[in-house]
């Protein structure tokens, strides 16, 4: 078979639509405005930068490589965008990267923690947000969690996993990424996170971005973290930790209510519970501690064994939380829901390059982290607006199916009356 070769289509010429959109909402203006100034002499802009960092995702690539393997030239002679070598974005990355900060834990084996902490670029990030009108201005419920990311980097850690990697605090609002700290494998979820929450909610308090409910697995159930959330959040919803103080509330409950999870029988109870009081008298913290509603279900174990401070045979759930005014069972199934952030973790990971990491330290990688990230939320933004005018897609495809379905479109730009148009190979199926 005999073929033609022509250079100047482009495989990918949906690409060109999310390009406009992101021009017509100012998202090009904003780069500008909030990145360093770049040399008189630089070829390519910001724009040019971010946009084909972003477009290695949004045309089904998975590593900063495909710029040049895959994606070389397939712009064409496009006027809105140049395309510069994998080598150019990212140097221009490292120049956006602040230097890992490092902690020491105030008590125990003085470990040594590594933080990634930007926050030029998650300000930059929320301004994203709030100028493609992504976030509600009230009723705001974030989720906070960790993440490993398991990688071989020079300055990576051992996680408790027993791999090298690192390990991302990350927080979403509605599957929009509002807040990534990268940090080493060797810092839990746990470790200092009570730095990273306050260090979270003064970005947002500079935005003017006030959180109604917050909710997290059980690295937040802390004393140190508590006031924090109670000072920035109006109600919060943490899994308690098991504990003997817990136990002993847990046998004091008497309001057990029969509850039918997916045909099995369990018992669901609430009491009124102050924790961490041990922890507060040993560091003379007593001011911090608080009275909240413990609310636990049980459920009978297979084996028959009974727990030692229970003297039954059940596995026990805590959620704490300072909410007086949901039900039981409706504080469950609110906190129940915080189970999306691990389907977003998936996106982020699969679609959106977290897997692969360009960098051979922390502080660089964290910035492809918050860009990623805001590729992430650029996505939400771009197949929300177009499945209002497509027929062929839907606002919750992920990334790969819009792809096949409308950035795989042959096209070039061409000069004519000496304007440039795009010259689309295909029909697009627009709603009437």
């Amino acid at each position: 078979m005999k073929t033609l070769k022509s250079h100047t289509i482009s495989p990918f010429g949906g690409y060109n639509f999310v390009i406009d959109e992101l021009d017509k909402q100012g998202i090009d203006k904003l780069l500008f405005k909030n990145l360093p100034l770049l040399p008189h002499q630089s070829k390519y802009s910001w724009k040019d930068l971010i946009y084909n960092l972003w477009g290695i995702y949004f045309c089904g690539g998975d590593s900063i490589e495909d710029l040049s393997l895959n994606l070389k030239g397939s712009y064409g002679r496009n006027p809105k965008i140049k395309s510069p070598s994998p080598d150019r974005v990212l140097n221009r990355m490292k120049e956006l990267a602040i230097p890992t900060t490092k902690f020491a834990t105030p008590r125990g084996k003085r470990a040594i923690h590594e933080f990634g902490i930007n926050d030029k670029l998650n300000s930059l990030n929320i301004r994203l947000l709030k100028k493609l009108k992504l976030l509600k201005t009230t009723d705001l419920v974030l989720d906070y969690d960790n993440t490993i990311l398991y990688t071989k980097k020079k300055d990576a850690a051992m996680t408790y996993k027993k791999e090298f990697g690192y390990c991302p605090g990350v927080a979403i609002i509605n599957n929009k990424i509002i807040y990534v700290e990268n940090r080493n494998g060797n810092s839990a979820a746990a470790n200092l996170q009570e730095d990273t929450l306050k260090r979270m909610f003064l970005l947002l308090e500079e935005q003017n971005i006030k959180i109604d409910k917050f909710r997290a697995d059980g690295a937040s159930y802390k004393l140190s973290i508590l006031p924090i959330l109670r000072k920035n959040t109006n109600t919060f919803y943490i899994r308690a930790n098991m504990s003997e103080p817990l136990m002993k509330a847990i046998t004091n409950i008497k309001n057990w209510n029969e509850v039918v999870i997916d045909g099995e029988v369990t018992y669901r109870g609430s009491i009124d519970f102050t924790p961490f009081i041990s922890i507060a008298k040993r560091n003379s913290t007593k001011g911090l501690l608080k009275t909240y509603k413990l609310i636990v279900t049980k459920i009978r174990r297979i084996d028959g064994q009974s727990n030692v401070f229970s003297k039954e045979p059940y596995n026990y759930h805590a959620i704490l939380t300072n909410d007086d005014e949901m039900t039981n069972d409706e504080v469950v199934f609110f906190y129940n829901q915080r189970g999306a952030i691990e389907k977003e973790f998936d996106v982020l990971k699969n679609d959106f390059g977290w897997k692969k990491l360009p960098f051979s330290k922390l502080e660089n990688n964290t910035v492809f982290l918050i860009l990623t990230a805001m590729c992430r939320n650029i996505y939400s933004f771009i197949i929300q607006t177009f499945s209002e005018t497509y027929k062929n897609l839907s606002s919750h495809y992920r990334i790969k199916k819009f792809i096949f379905r409308f950035i795989c479109i042959p096209a070039k730009w061409v000069l004519k009356s000496r304007q440039w148009k795009l010259r689309i190979y295909g029909e697009i199926a627009f709603k009437t």
